[in-house]
C-alpha cells in the first residue's frame, strides 16, 4: 500500500494540537516555581556587619538582619552591646501567644556599656526622602502607600517612611514613652501582623532564619506571656555581629531583591493564584504576606 504524505495544513493543524495540548499539560506558575526560576542574581547576601547572630542553649541560632538606615541610634546600640557580648547569659524572658518572642535581662540592673544611650532618639520613622520604594500594588488598611526598600516592607504617608509589623519583625522594647528603650530588650513578631505598633516602637530588623526556635518555645503563664521563674527562660549563649565571627561560622543568607522582577512576579503570583488546589484568586495580598523570602546556603 502506498503511503500519502499529509499536506502541510494538516501537519500545521496537528503540531498546533500537540501545542496545545502541552501547554494544558504543563505545571502551573506557583510561588515556589517562580522562587526555583530565580536568578541568582536576584539574591542578595545582607552585610556581615548588619547581621546579628544570636546563639540560644540546645543549639538554636537565630540569625536578624539590622536595619541600620531606618533606626541609626538604636542599630548602632544594639552593635555596642553585641560587640560587649553584653548579651551573653541573658535570656528569652517572654513568649507571647501570637504576639511577641522578647529577650534581655528581666531584672533590668545589667549595667549598659559605656557609649550606649540609654534613651536614644524616637526612631519609629524618618523622612521618605531619597528612598527607592518597590511599590507594594495592593491596598493597605494602615496607610496610603506600601512597599518595600532593600528588602524592608514600609508604609508611607505625607512624606515620612517606616517599618512596618510584620511577622519576624525585630524591635525595641521599652516602658512607656519618653522612654524608647536601649535595645537591650529586643523582641521579634510570631504571631499575626500587629500593625497597630507601627511608628509606636522602633523597629530594627527582621529574623532572617531561625525564628521557628523562637515559635516553638513554651508560652509564658505571667501576664503578657513572661516566664515566671528563671528555670523557664531559655539562656542566650552568645549574641555577635556576623563581621565579628570566623569566616566558617558566619551564616549563608540570601534574600531576594524586592526591586527584581523576580520578586514582583512572585508577589503577582501569591495575590493571583489559580492551580489545582486554588479554586478563586484573591486578586490581593497585603504587604506582610510577602515578606522577601531568605535562602540558606552559598
Amino acid at each position: 500500500m502506498r503511503l500519502i504524505p499529509p499536506s502541510v495544513s494538516a501537519v500545521a493543524v496537528v503540531a498546533a494540537s500537540l501545542s496545545l495540548a502541552s501547554a494544558s499539560m504543563a505545571a502551573p506558575v506557583t510561588p515556589a516555581s517562580v522562587l526555583a526560576e530565580a536568578p541568582a542574581a536576584a539574591w542578595i547576601a545582607p552585610a556581615p556587619e548588619d547581621l546579628l547572630v544570636m546563639d540560644l542553649a540546645g543549639g538554636k541560632r537565630v540569625v536578624i538582619a539590622l536595619a541600620p538606615s531606618f533606626a541609626p541610634v538604636h542599630v548602632g546600640n544594639i552593635k555596642a552591646l553585641a560587640r560587649a557580648h553584653w548579651y551573653d547569659g541573658l535570656w528569652i524572658e517572654r513568649v507571647q501567644d501570637n504576639y511577641v518572642v522578647q529577650w534581655g535581662d528581666p531584672t533590668e540592673k545589667k549595667p549598659l556599656p559605656e557609649g550606649v544611650a540609654a534613651d536614644p532618639p524616637a526612631e519609629y520613622e524618618r523622612s521618605a526622602a531619597g528612598l527607592v520604594v518597590a511599590p507594594h500594588p495592593y491596598r493597605d488598611t494602615f496607610a496610603p502607600a506600601t512597599g518595600f526598600v532593600a528588602g524592608w516592607p514600609v508604609a508611607e504617608e505625607d512624606g515620612q517612611a517606616w517599618l512596618t509589623h510584620c511577622y519576624g519583625m525585630v524591635g525595641v522594647g521599652r516602658n512607656n514613652a519618653p522612654s524608647t528603650g536601649s535595645g537591650a530588650e529586643l523582641y521579634a513578631i510570631i504571631g499575626h501582623a500587629p500593625r497597630q505598633l507601627d511608628r509606636n516602637i522602633a523597629l530594627v530588623g527582621r529574623v532572617l532564619t531561625g525564628i521557628e526556635g523562637m515559635t516553638a518555645l513554651p508560652r509564658g503563664g505571667e501576664a503578657m506571656g513572661f516566664y515566671k521563674t528563671e528555670a523557664e527562660r531559655l539562656p542566650i549563649v552568645s549574641a555577635r555581629l556576623a563581621s565579628d565571627l570566623p569566616e566558617a561560622d558566619r551564616p549563608r543568607v540570601r534574600v531576594l531583591d524586592t526591586a527584581s522582577p523576580a520578586f514582583a512576579a512572585w508577589v503577582k503570583i501569591r495575590a493571583n493564584r489559580k492551580d489545582d488546589f486554588y479554586i478563586r484568586p484573591a486578586g490581593a495580598i497585603d504587604l506582610c504576606s510577602v515578606m522577601p523570602p531568605v535562602k540558606e546556603g552559598d
